[in-house]
Order: C-alpha cells, then structure tokens, then sequence
C-alpha cells in the first residue's frame, strides 16, 4: 500500500450505533452503490468529511462520526485520490483491516436539508451514470 499522507487523527461516519472498542469491517455494501460488496473500510482525517458520510449513509438513525484507530496498513482511497482531486485534499483512506472506535465526535458541521439533497442528487446521477466506476 502507498504511503499515506498524514497520521490523522481519523474518522468514520455512518449511522451505526457503535462503542468504544467495537471493530469496523470490510465486507459491507457501499453506501453509495449498494450493489457493491466493499473490499476496504473507508475513513477520512477531516471530520465534516465523515459528517457527509454519516449523514448520506444508509439507515434510519442519527448520523454519527466516530474517532477511528486503523489496526493494520491503509492507504489513499484510489476513489477520490488522483482520479477526482490530485493528491489527496480530501484526506481520504481506506484499509483492509479493522477500523477500532476509540469516541464520539459531536462537533462536526451538520448539512442544511437543502444541502443534503443537494448531494443526494448528484449521486443518484452518479448511479445512473457511473455505474462500476468504485475502484474496490
């Protein structure tokens, strides 16, 4: 795996109600194109990243970001890292091992409704358009 740019810290954004200790996995459909089994666990160091995360996840709870420790090699997701922004300004990765919870955060930036729907349309156009496009 490609050297990472920063040692975080990390987090992870989803609609899951976790604890400290619990272990994220690979092997879940992607929130994005659900009919893809994911081979990585995805995780970023900007906490409003996560926050859009948690708040485009599937679900019906409150989106939450979490504190996430990586437990084995990660490296820049090759999704967003120089086929969409060179370099890695997102500050996003993704890893085949576990993601362990080490806390909560509650300060991250909430999406207005309109935002929200905002990038809820741009990935169902997506879907439609780019089908496969998730370099898994």
């Amino acid at each position: 795996m490609s050297e990472a740019l920063d040692d975080g810290p990390f987090f992870h954004g989803t609609k899951a109600d976790l604890a400290i200790g619990d272990l994220l996995t690979a092997g879940f459909r992607s929130n994005y194109r659900p009919e893809i089994v994911m081979n990585h666990i995805y995780f970023t160091a900007l906490r409003d990243g996560a926050g859009l995360a948690a708040e485009l996840a599937p679900g019906d709870g409150p989106p939450r970001v979490y504190l996430v420790e990586p437990t084995g090699p990660f490296e820049n997701d090759p999704n967003v890292t120089d086929k969409k922004f060179p370099g890695n300004p997102t500050r996003s990765y993704r890893s085949t091992a576990p993601l362990r919870i080490v806390g909560e955060v509650d300060d991250w930036t909430r999406l207005t409704p309109e935002a929200l729907q905002g990038w809820r349309d741009r990935l169902a156009v997506l879907r439609e358009h780019e089908r496969g496009e998730i370099i898994n």
